[in-house]
């Protein structure tokens, strides 16, 4: 059997009905949270106002679900991997090299060439710098959990892409703050409150992590990692996607009014989005390659190296910037986008296997 139709089996195999149309559901929740918000403002505005403190920005309907989307992520990831980290040392170095070096500054350039100055007729300067803060806050988060499923439809070795994303999610406590706050500062006129981004980092990657790491050693201890992973675990995936669809409503809803007059701004967000995407996983994968390093650990840094955080990111730039900013709605775009384009990158990886040993 050919690789790729290897490939297309993996996916019908793997990815569950909510997975395989994350886009359409996404897609729907937009036209829910528009018809929420311009059918029932009153409602909508209520909802908006109920916040954490006064003018903290963190929407408290918004901050729960946030958490039911991301701790169950933060569980999967089992940091005892970290032992292994000095094993194939140079697929590691490559996908740190891309995600941490490469990715975030390239994501910048790309929003702030078209956004700024392609798009300029079409796109306000005031609307420009908001998106470009959301694309960069999307491009500063790696993948945490659906790189799993990426990883899995390519062949890739589990355990390395566990090391992979262990050390991303430590990487990520030091190093996403400042570079969101460099890049946002340097290619938009807008100013990130610092305070306000650690708030976000310590409420929304901290308390995950810590609650996934406790969490999974306590399950783990009582009844297995078989039980965890293979019956536990799956239980909690519609739980995320389900929060994950309800905060999309929300964001939607607080939206309304802003959305439905740009529309386009959707199509147009999604391409730098696009462009990044592909750039930097094609640099991963040509890197693996150069490097010699296999086929099972180069695809997978490839698809770490593409994609992203999301949810951190929908709720990092709600943090700063609000529920009904154009950062939040640029990260959603990150969403909207994310699974047709894994699924591409993952064919190409499929088939292209016999370049690596």
């Amino acid at each position: 059997m050919r690789a790729n139709n290897t490939g297309s089996l993996r996916m019908e195999r793997r990815l569950n009905y909510f997975e395989r149309y994350l886009s359409l559901w996404v897609g729907l929740c937009m036209a829910a949270g528009l018809l929420l918000g311009k059918l029932f403002p009153a409602l909508t505005e209520e909802l908006r106002r109920l916040e954490f403190g006064e003018g903290s920005q963190i929407n408290m309907p918004i901050a729960v679900l946030i958490w039911l989307m991301i701790t169950p992520m933060m569980m999967k990831v089992d940091f005892t991997a970290l032992k292994n980290v000095g094993k194939k040392p140079r697929g590691l170095m490559v996908t740190l090299f891309v995600n941490w070096m490469v990715k975030p500054f390239s994501m910048a350039l790309f929003a702030w060439v078209f956004l700024r100055y392609v798009f300029s007729d079409l796109i306000s300067l005031s609307d420009a710098d908001q998106y470009i803060a959301g694309t960069i806050i999307l491009a500063a988060a790696p993948c945490t959990a659906m790189v799993f499923v990426w990883s899995y439809l390519t062949g890739g070795d589990p355990a390395y892409t566990l090391v992979q994303v262990s050390v991303n999610d430590l990487l990520m406590l030091l190093l996403f703050a400042p570079i969101v706050r460099f890049l946002v500062s340097g290619a938009s006129s807008l100013e990130v409150p610092f305070h306000v981004l650690m708030y976000s980092v310590a409420i929304f990657i901290v308390i995950p992590l810590v609650a996934g790491v406790l969490l999974r050693r306590w399950f783990v201890s009582r009844h297995g990692t078989t039980w965890f992973e293979e019956q536990f675990l799956p239980r909690f995936a519609p739980v995320s996607m389900a929060a994950l669809l309800a905060t999309l409503v929300l964001i939607f809803g607080f939206q309304a009014d802003n959305i439905s007059e740009k529309f386009l701004h959707v199509a147009l967000i999604a391409v730098p989005i696009l462009i990044q995407v592909y750039f930097n996983s094609s640099l991963t994968y040509g890197l693996m390659r150069l490097f010699g390093v296999e086929h099972k650990v180069a695809a997978p840094g490839a698809l770490i190296g593409a994609s992203n955080f999301f949810e951190l990111a929908v709720a990092t730039a709600i943090a700063l910037f609000g529920p009904g900013s154009g950062a939040a709605l640029a990260t959603v775009v990150g969403v909207l986008i994310e699974v047709p384009v894994m699924l591409s990158v993952c064919s190409v990886c499929n088939r292209t296997r016999h370049w690596f040993p």
